[in-house]
């Protein structure tokens, strides 16, 4: 099954998410992003119900954030150093995580290219 994706969004009180789909919207809020990703998997599955349609497991939703909610909560990244690893200058990047500067899609993908090469580098790490 593909992923469903929803749309994070910070909250005072902490996340909102929502997704868009043929039965209408789907939407509701978490303290964090784990109690976010289970009410997002009850209130899907609590529509697919009402439409008699197949329920979804966890593996199945995915979360967009936009870069500064990203960064925000993602916090331990070293953004100058993801900065310098993608050949993009810092305080550009920094502009487009507060909001300052909007990033192009081309921006916004290499940005995101830099931080899954960063993921995918930290899932092959051992130690002795």
């Amino acid at each position: 099954m593909k992923n469903i994706k929803f749309i994070v969004e910070k909250t005072n009180t902490g996340y909102s998410a929502y997704h868009e789909n043929a039965n209408g919207i789907i939407a509701t809020t978490g303290d964090n992003i784990a109690d976010l990703r289970a009410n997002i998997l009850e209130a899907y599955n609590l529509q697919q119900t009402h439409y008699q349609k197949k329920h979804i497991a966890d593996e199945n939703i995915s979360l967009a954030f936009d870069l500064g909610q990203f960064f925000e909560y993602y916090n331990v990244i070293n953004t100058k150093a993801l900065a310098s690893r993608m050949r993009m200058n810092y305080t550009l990047l920094s502009q487009y995580i507060t909001g300052a500067k909007t990033p192009s899609e081309k921006q916004t993908q290499k940005v995101l290219q830099g931080i899954k090469q960063l993921g995918r580098e930290l899932v092959e790490v051992d130690f002795i």
